[in-house]
């Protein structure tokens, strides 16, 4: 489960205490998941909280946070300096309420720091006993393997569903070939695989999403062509839209994680039950045939924020 929204915090507690009680075991925030200009670390202390309140026990649930995010004024900048990395691992460790973070990662790689040196302070923490395992988010294999060398590497978060399928031109290999896991982040295409959001228009103005290309004309045009058919394959396979996205993402290999994050409880309900689809091989090739890299129009990414992220990218 991913947490990074906004809502009010009695729906967030609810909804989290529910997601626990129906057997999820992974929390995923960070120290950047905040509200507009709220301070750093709001969703971390959100989730110390609720925590707290379930009655299930702390020592089932996996926390992951992240950190390597910097703001010094309203604007995010990166810092994977060690000093600042240890800096926020412990705020990270004050906010949640926890001795040890069971998974903390590097939210984004520093092209001004080296990898090694950032993961170096983080295998440090490890030592300290302060952090349990190590991951990293949006690398490229390269990067990956050059993280590992320093200090082996649990998980790599990337984005991943069947419109951005990046993680396929090597992470997803190299994360098989060490060990780790992929936590596939935005399993839904933001939004657009639930089937849900017909008109970006709609959308409010400080969603991320509408400084998405994909979101934006002409792409999107050509994009939310792609929906009725695919409503059609979810109807074949038995499913929602959005348990088909997800049900494919389970079955393409049993390293890869998906952390699909909501504010609704029935939402919630129907995420956690597309574990119990199963898709044939003829509809997943069905699936596959109508939404990938060729088939969906523009970046995922605005210029200016891809240049900053360390990933392969297949051509928008």
């Amino acid at each position: 489960m991913s947490l990074a929204g906004r809502p009010d915090e009695a729906r967030s507690l609810r909804t989290i205490h529910a997601a626990l009680d129906a057997g999820v075991t992974l929390i995923d925030t960070a120290d950047a998941y905040c509200l507009g200009e709220s301070e750093v670390g709001h969703n971390e202390r959100l989730v110390a909280k609720a925590l707290a309140s379930w009655p299930g026990g702390r020592d089932v649930v996996l926390v992951a946070t992240k950190g390597g995010h910097t703001r010094p004024g309203r604007e995010w900048g990166l810092d994977g300096r060690p000093e600042h990395l240890r800096q926020a691992c412990e705020a990270s460790l004050r906010r949640l309420g926890v001795d040890a973070i069971d998974l903390y990662q590097l939210h984004r790689v520093d092209p001004n720091t080296p990898i090694e040196d950032s993961v170096g302070a983080l295998a440090d923490m490890v030592a300290a006993g302060k952090v349990r395992e190590l991951g990293l988010s949006e690398v490229s294999a390269a990067t990956l393997r050059r993280a590992h060398a320093v200090h082996p590497i649990a998980a790599v978060q990337s984005e991943y569903s069947l419109w951005s399928r990046n993680v396929e031109l090597g992470v997803l290999e190299e994360c098989r070939r060490i060990g780790a896991m992929l936590v596939a982040f935005s399993p839904l295409a933001r939004g657009f695989l639930t089937g849900a959001l017909t008109d970006p228009a709609a959308l409010e103005q400080d969603d991320l999403r509408r400084k998405m290309p994909r979101f934006q004309p002409p792409h999107w045009s050509h994009n939310v062509a792609l929906l009725e058919p695919y409503r059609a394959l979810a109807t074949a396979a038995g499913c929602t839209p959005a348990q088909l996205a997800l049900a494919w993402l389970l079955q393409k290999a049993p390293h890869i994680l998906p952390i699909p994050g909501t504010t609704s409880l029935a939402h919630l309900e129907e995420n956690v039950s597309a574990s119990a689809v199963r898709l044939e091989a003829p509809l997943v090739a069905r699936l596959e045939s109508l939404i990938n890299q060729s088939t969906v129009s523009g970046a995922r990414y605005s210029a200016a924020t891809q240049a900053e992220i360390d990933t392969e990218e297949f051509p928008a």
